[in-house]
Protein backbone atom coordinates (compact mmCIF):
# COMPACT_ATOMS: atom_id res chain seq x y z
CA UNK A 1 0.00 0.00 0.00
CA UNK A 2 1.29 3.41 -0.90
CA UNK A 3 1.21 5.82 2.01
CA UNK A 4 -1.13 8.74 1.28
CA UNK A 5 -0.81 12.30 2.52
CA UNK A 6 -4.19 13.53 3.73
CA UNK A 7 -5.34 17.03 4.68
CA UNK A 8 -8.04 17.48 7.32
CA UNK A 9 -9.57 20.97 7.62
CA UNK A 10 -10.88 21.77 11.10
CA UNK A 11 -11.88 24.77 13.18
CA UNK A 12 -13.05 25.56 16.66
CA UNK A 13 -16.04 23.45 17.67
CA UNK A 14 -15.39 20.81 15.08
CA UNK A 15 -17.30 17.67 16.15
CA UNK A 16 -14.96 15.84 18.52
CA UNK A 17 -15.55 12.31 17.21
CA UNK A 18 -15.68 13.41 13.58
CA UNK A 19 -12.18 14.87 13.82
CA UNK A 20 -10.42 12.60 16.32
CA UNK A 21 -11.62 9.21 15.13
CA UNK A 22 -10.87 9.62 11.38
CA UNK A 23 -7.55 11.30 12.20
CA UNK A 24 -6.51 8.34 14.36
CA UNK A 25 -7.91 5.70 11.99
CA UNK A 26 -6.06 7.12 9.01
CA UNK A 27 -2.82 7.23 11.01
CA UNK A 28 -3.43 3.68 12.20
CA UNK A 29 -3.50 2.31 8.66
CA UNK A 30 -0.25 4.11 7.80
CA UNK A 31 -1.32 7.36 6.15
CA UNK A 32 0.16 10.77 6.96
CA UNK A 33 -2.55 13.15 8.20
CA UNK A 34 -2.20 16.92 8.50
CA UNK A 35 -4.89 18.73 10.48
CA UNK A 36 -5.00 22.47 9.75
CA UNK A 37 -7.19 25.42 10.77
CA UNK A 38 -7.30 28.95 9.34
CA UNK A 39 -5.34 31.40 11.45
CA UNK A 40 -3.54 28.68 13.40
CA UNK A 41 -0.26 26.83 13.14
CA UNK A 42 1.00 23.33 13.87
CA UNK A 43 0.96 22.68 17.61
CA UNK A 44 -2.00 25.00 18.29
CA UNK A 45 -5.31 23.46 19.33
CA UNK A 46 -8.95 23.87 18.39
CA UNK A 47 -11.83 23.33 20.77
CA UNK A 48 -14.13 20.47 19.88
CA UNK A 49 -17.81 19.87 20.57
CA UNK A 50 -19.51 16.59 21.33
CA UNK A 51 -22.88 16.23 19.65
CA UNK A 52 -25.20 13.48 20.76
CA UNK A 53 -28.64 12.19 19.89
CA UNK A 54 -30.60 12.17 23.14
CA UNK A 55 -34.21 12.11 21.94
CA UNK A 56 -34.62 15.83 21.29
CA UNK A 57 -35.57 17.40 17.97
CA UNK A 58 -31.89 17.95 17.19
CA UNK A 59 -28.56 16.93 18.68
CA UNK A 60 -27.30 18.20 22.02
CA UNK A 61 -23.88 19.84 22.35
CA UNK A 62 -21.23 19.61 25.05
CA UNK A 63 -17.63 20.85 25.17
CA UNK A 64 -15.18 18.23 23.93
CA UNK A 65 -11.42 17.83 23.97
CA UNK A 66 -8.75 20.10 22.58
CA UNK A 67 -7.59 18.79 19.19
CA UNK A 68 -3.95 19.48 18.36
CA UNK A 69 -3.17 20.71 14.85
CA UNK A 70 -0.36 19.07 12.92
CA UNK A 71 -0.02 21.59 10.09
CA UNK A 72 0.04 25.35 9.64
CA UNK A 73 -2.89 26.51 7.52
CA UNK A 74 -0.97 29.22 5.70
CA UNK A 75 1.50 26.61 4.42
CA UNK A 76 -1.12 24.23 2.99
CA UNK A 77 -0.52 23.39 -0.67
CA UNK A 78 -3.38 21.22 -1.99
CA UNK A 79 -1.14 19.87 -4.76
CA UNK A 80 1.01 18.13 -2.14
CA UNK A 81 -1.91 16.11 -0.72
CA UNK A 82 -3.65 12.98 -1.99
CA UNK A 83 -7.00 13.48 -0.26
CA UNK A 84 -9.14 15.81 1.87
CA UNK A 85 -11.25 15.18 4.99
CA UNK A 86 -13.97 17.60 6.16
CA UNK A 87 -15.37 16.79 9.62
CA UNK A 88 -18.64 18.28 10.82
CA UNK A 89 -19.74 20.10 13.93
CA UNK A 90 -20.18 23.86 14.03
CA UNK A 91 -16.77 24.58 12.48
CA UNK A 92 -18.03 24.27 8.86
CA UNK A 93 -20.39 27.21 9.47
CA UNK A 94 -17.44 29.57 9.58
CA UNK A 95 -14.85 27.58 7.62
CA UNK A 96 -17.09 27.97 4.57
CA UNK A 97 -16.72 31.75 4.88
CA UNK A 98 -12.95 31.55 4.38
CA UNK A 99 -12.04 32.07 0.69
CA UNK A 100 -8.81 30.05 1.06
CA UNK A 101 -10.74 27.06 2.48
CA UNK A 102 -13.04 27.17 -0.55
CA UNK A 103 -10.05 27.39 -2.93
CA UNK A 104 -8.49 24.34 -1.28
CA UNK A 105 -11.71 22.33 -1.63
CA UNK A 106 -12.11 23.41 -5.26
CA UNK A 107 -8.52 22.36 -5.95
CA UNK A 108 -9.16 18.83 -4.63
CA UNK A 109 -12.41 18.68 -6.60
CA UNK A 110 -10.84 19.85 -9.86
CA UNK A 111 -8.01 17.32 -9.48
CA UNK A 112 -10.59 14.56 -8.81
CA UNK A 113 -8.79 13.67 -5.56
CA UNK A 114 -10.70 11.79 -2.85
CA UNK A 115 -12.80 13.99 -0.57
CA UNK A 116 -14.50 12.69 2.58
CA UNK A 117 -17.11 14.82 4.36
CA UNK A 118 -19.31 13.93 7.31
CA UNK A 119 -22.31 15.63 8.91
CA UNK A 120 -22.10 19.44 8.52
CA UNK A 121 -18.82 19.10 6.57
CA UNK A 122 -21.04 19.17 3.47
CA UNK A 123 -21.65 22.87 4.17
CA UNK A 124 -18.09 23.52 3.02
CA UNK A 125 -18.73 21.51 -0.16
CA UNK A 126 -21.87 23.51 -0.92
CA UNK A 127 -20.12 26.85 -0.35
CA UNK A 128 -17.25 25.74 -2.59
CA UNK A 129 -19.74 24.97 -5.36
CA UNK A 130 -18.56 21.40 -5.91
CA UNK A 131 -21.83 19.49 -5.43
CA UNK A 132 -23.67 20.37 -8.65
CA UNK A 133 -24.97 17.07 -10.12
CA UNK A 134 -23.32 15.12 -7.27
CA UNK A 135 -24.88 12.86 -4.64
CA UNK A 136 -24.12 13.68 -1.02
CA UNK A 137 -25.13 12.37 2.39
CA UNK A 138 -25.02 14.76 5.35
CA UNK A 139 -26.81 15.65 8.53
CA UNK A 140 -30.48 16.20 7.50
CA UNK A 141 -30.37 19.92 8.38
CA UNK A 142 -27.87 20.40 5.53
CA UNK A 143 -30.25 18.93 2.94
CA UNK A 144 -31.62 22.31 1.75
CA UNK A 145 -28.11 23.64 1.08
CA UNK A 146 -27.17 20.53 -0.90
CA UNK A 147 -30.30 20.76 -3.03
CA UNK A 148 -30.11 24.54 -3.55
CA UNK A 149 -26.59 24.22 -4.96
CA UNK A 150 -27.70 21.52 -7.43
CA UNK A 151 -26.68 18.40 -5.51
CA UNK A 152 -28.79 15.37 -4.69
CA UNK A 153 -29.22 14.70 -0.98
CA UNK A 154 -28.93 11.04 0.02
CA UNK A 155 -31.15 10.25 3.01
CA UNK A 156 -29.26 8.56 5.82
CA UNK A 157 -32.22 6.78 7.31
CA UNK A 158 -32.81 6.64 11.05
CA UNK A 159 -29.60 4.88 12.11
CA UNK A 160 -27.16 7.45 10.64
CA UNK A 161 -24.69 4.59 10.18
CA UNK A 162 -24.25 4.49 6.41
CA UNK A 163 -21.96 6.20 3.90
CA UNK A 164 -22.45 7.19 0.29
CA UNK A 165 -19.87 7.13 -2.51
CA UNK A 166 -20.16 9.24 -5.65
CA UNK A 167 -16.90 8.82 -7.56
CA UNK A 168 -14.18 10.50 -5.50
CA UNK A 169 -16.68 11.87 -2.96
CA UNK A 170 -17.39 9.87 0.22
CA UNK A 171 -20.02 11.33 2.54
CA UNK A 172 -21.89 10.32 5.67
CA UNK A 173 -24.59 11.80 7.93
CA UNK A 174 -22.90 11.81 11.36
CA UNK A 175 -20.37 10.10 13.61
CA UNK A 176 -22.36 6.83 13.97
CA UNK A 177 -21.36 6.24 10.33
CA UNK A 178 -17.60 6.25 11.02
CA UNK A 179 -17.07 2.53 10.25
CA UNK A 180 -18.89 2.74 6.90
CA UNK A 181 -17.52 6.21 6.06
CA UNK A 182 -13.88 5.35 6.72
CA UNK A 183 -14.19 1.91 5.08
CA UNK A 184 -15.48 3.53 1.86
CA UNK A 185 -12.94 6.36 2.03
CA UNK A 186 -10.09 3.86 2.42
CA UNK A 187 -11.38 1.97 -0.63
CA UNK A 188 -11.41 5.19 -2.68
CA UNK A 189 -7.86 5.89 -1.43
CA UNK A 190 -6.79 2.43 -2.61
CA UNK A 191 -6.01 1.27 0.94
CA UNK A 192 -6.73 -2.45 1.40
CA UNK A 193 -9.80 -3.02 3.58
CA UNK A 194 -11.43 -6.27 4.58
CA UNK A 195 -15.04 -6.13 5.65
Amino acid sequence: MARKKILMLVGDFVEDYEAMVPFQMLLMVGHEVHAACPGKKAGDTVATAIHDFEGDQTYSEKRGHNFRLTATFEGVDPASYDALVLPGGRAPEYLRLNPRVLEIVQSFHQANKPIAAVCHGAQILTAAGVLRDRQCSAYPAVRPEIEICGGRYIDAGEAFDNAHVDGNLVTAPAWPAHPAWMREFLKVLGTPVSA
